[in-house]
């Protein structure tokens, strides 16, 4: 949710002021664009997966301040809810076995993490939404103690100028209201990090979002929100609503929402910033000291602080980044949209199909978004979150297809040559794209063990909450043993 700020009250003359200082970082970043060198030898990826903590009994667990300070690992830090951490695992090359280094990352700060926070009474859960997430859990008294998260609810509060409302169908249906924006800690995501150079972003973003339904299709993970059964992700709607500065007689003009899917191809990573800084006011208005052209022209990195703080409160689901490493400038692709968990090993098995996905088809010669409109790229991401992994998404040259006969036929080929194409290692492409096979073929991702463990354990239940409780406990159990979920069997 955005870099540390202090708790504050805006002004007038700070809203014009940071328009101002934006707009300066812009014209900087666009001369940067054409005379910095953002070249890099090696491709980098990274990896942010949020958790839920959770009790003994599968409950949220509001501890975040106790277990941080167990766990005393600075890649763990706060998230929005007091049921919420994160992990940043330090970014790796990608060729060789990096993915692999990855993933030994992960799972190891994961044990630790969960042996350290067990002494306070938590559990860590990869999870798109915690089924036993009750109406109370989500008060204001739930939002962590950091002044930022405090905020930015009350800037988007008073943007909206009313309630936030919640309204999603599925086989259930959720109709509610919030007055912060503590719904959206029910969403709790992993962020991949593609390191991308100037000249090869638009066509890498491009891609990124012609996949968006195919990736949310096979890695859904969110079927439940406050007991009822909903979408398959219901992350994708319930972070829509819950962060919508828009009131209905905005909306019903065309303003823009703040999760954003985008609404065009881009020819450059400028196309974005450009849009952020021209469609969206600023939430938190706070000037740095340091002129950005002055930075520049002195010869060094200008860190851009407005410029990556408006755009860290505008969502969208593929954001571009612009960061500074040992005194060089990056820039990065940060893939939101998937859900956390099942396992380490299906995180994996997700970033190999994002990464080999995006490496072939933003180098292609005829790309596919050449022959894909945005509308229905767009269309395929909201059908998948509602339908998961047997979604009939759009694709060129096939038409209407399932999601699962999509990446068997097309897409898991395309994939291995990406992989290939980024330098990683043979058996480390077919183990983990393998699992995404293995995935489609049996027709089981998170989503649907859930839904189909919920069934199974409501037919033994007294209530529906008591059943949500213990298909969380099934789940957690699985979490932890590190099988990927194609494997999971119903619990009899």
């Amino acid at each position: 949710m955005g870099q540390d700020v202090d708790a504050r009250e805006f002004t007038r003359e700070d809203r014009t002021r940071y328009r101002a200082k934006v707009r300066r970082c812009l014209d900087v970043f666009a001369r940067m664009l054409s005379e910095q060198d953002f070249t890099f030898e090696h491709t980098h990826v990274g990896i942010e997966i949020e958790f839920n903590l959770v009790d003994d009994e599968a409950n949220p667990a509001l501890k975040n301040a106790e277990a941080l300070e167990a766990i005393a690992d600075d890649d763990f830090q706060t998230e929005l809810g007091l049921f919420n951490i994160e992990i940043n695992v330090p970014p790796a090359r990608i060729d060789g076995a990096g993915l692999d280094t990855l993933q030994a990352s992960l799972r190891d700060d994961l044990n630790a993490a969960q042996t350290k926070a067990a002494g306070v009474g938590t559990h860590l859960l990869m999870i798109g939404i915690l089924p036993t997430l009750q109406e109370g859990h989500l008060s204001r008294d739930s939002i962590s103690a950091n002044p930022r998260y405090h905020l930015l609810s009350e800037q988007i509060l008073a943007a909206r100028g009313e309630d936030i409302e919640i309204v999603i169908d599925g086989v259930d249906r959720l109709d509610t209201t919030a007055d912060t924006i503590i719904p959206e800690a029910a969403c709790t995501s992993t962020q991949l990090h593609l390191q991308v150079e100037p000249d090869d972003f638009a066509p890498m973003w491009n891609a990124a979002q012609a996949i968006a339904g195919v990736q949310v299709a096979i890695g859904a993970n969110s079927p439940f929100l406050l007991g009822r059964q909903l979408w398959h992700e219901t992350r994708i709607a319930l972070f829509e609503q819950a962060t919508d500065t828009r009131s209905e007689e905005l909306k019903t003009q065309g303003v823009r929402p703040r999760v954003f899917f985008g609404e065009r191809w881009i020819t450059s990573v400028f196309d974005l910033f450009e849009e952020n800084v021209r469609y969206f006011p600023a939430l938190l208005p706070i000037v740095d000291e340091e002129d950005p052209l002055v930075e520049l022209e002195a010869g060094r990195v200008p860190q851009l602080s407005e410029l990556r703080l408006h755009n860290g409160t505008v969502y969208r689901w593929n954001r571009p980044i612009y960061d500074v490493a040992d005194g060089r400038p990056h820039l990065r692709i940060e893939n939101r949209l998937l859900p956390a968990g099942p396992t380490v090993i299906d995180t994996m098995a997700n970033a190999a199909l994002f990464y080999g996905l995006v490496k072939v088809l933003g180098s292609s010669d005829r790309p596919v978004w050449s022959q894909l409109s945005f509308s229905a790229a767009e269309d395929n991401f909201h059908q998948a979150s509602r339908a998961g992994i047997e979604t009939e998404l759009y694709w060129p040259s096939v038409g209407a297809v399932s999601a699962r006969e999509l990446v068997l036929r097309r897409l898991l080929p395309l994939a291995h040559v990406g992989l290939e194409q980024l330098g990683v290692d043979l058996a480390v492409a077919d183990r983990l794209l393998g699992i995404i096979e293995q995935r489609c073929i049996a027709g089981r991702n998170g989503a649907t063990w859930l839904i189909d463990e919920f069934a199974h354990q409501l037919r033994s239940a007294p209530d529906r909450m008591a059943a949500m409780r213990a298909t969380t406990v099934a789940y957690e159990g699985h979490m932890h043993a590190g099988e990927p979920v194609h494997t999971w069997a119903i619990r009899s």
